[in-house]
């Protein structure tokens, strides 16, 4: 199973956040994209900079030397990346979705992969959602029905495991 990683990081001088008036470029912004900050560890760094500890994953999910990263500047994980190309080049169909932030960037790139031909299977334990988690229904619960229901499949990690034989599960990681 080929693990791939996808992160939110725009490059040090912002030219990929968007034109002036992009409400991509604005919104950031507004969310401190780029301010200067203390990393938790002391050291100087930058909200949302590629390769600063914002942007790190962390060390339980840290990628293994054959497993992809790629940087996306966009909800959607195939928004002006090269993804699409990796996946093909692969030869892969099937899509194991995992990620934060499941009513943002998981449900625009399950989109944008099912408009794709992608199959997408969601993992509804293996995301997080902190968007409107004070209201009755949550927006992740929301997006996992837009999912069930238009863009591919729901599950759980514990019903994906077992549908692998114990050998397949570890294979290529």
């Amino acid at each position: 199973m080929k693990i791939i990683y996808l992160k939110m990081g725009y490059r040090a001088d912002l030219s990929d956040l968007g034109a002036p008036d992009s409400v991509n470029r604005t919104r950031h912004l507004k969310f401190g994209v780029g301010q200067k900050i203390r990393a938790p560890d002391g050291r100087e760094s930058r909200v949302l900079i590629r390769e600063t500890w914002d942007t790190d994953i962390v060390p339980e999910l840290k990628p293994q030397a054959n497993e992809i990263v790629v940087y996306k500047t966009r909800f959607s994980g195939f928004y002006e990346t090269d993804l699409d190309a990796t996946l093909k080049k692969l030869g892969i169909k099937y899509l194991i979705v995992t990620g934060v932030t499941t009513s943002i960037c998981v449900e625009s790139t399950v989109r944008d992969a099912m408009f794709r031909d992608y199959l997408c299977v969601l993992l509804r334990d293996c995301m997080s959602e902190p968007v409107g988690q004070d209201l009755p229904r949550t927006n992740h619960e929301a997006s996992l029905l837009n999912a069930e229901v238009l863009f591919g499949w729901v599950s759980d990690s514990e019903q994906f495991v077992k549908a692998f034989p114990a050998k397949t599960a570890k294979a290529d990681r």
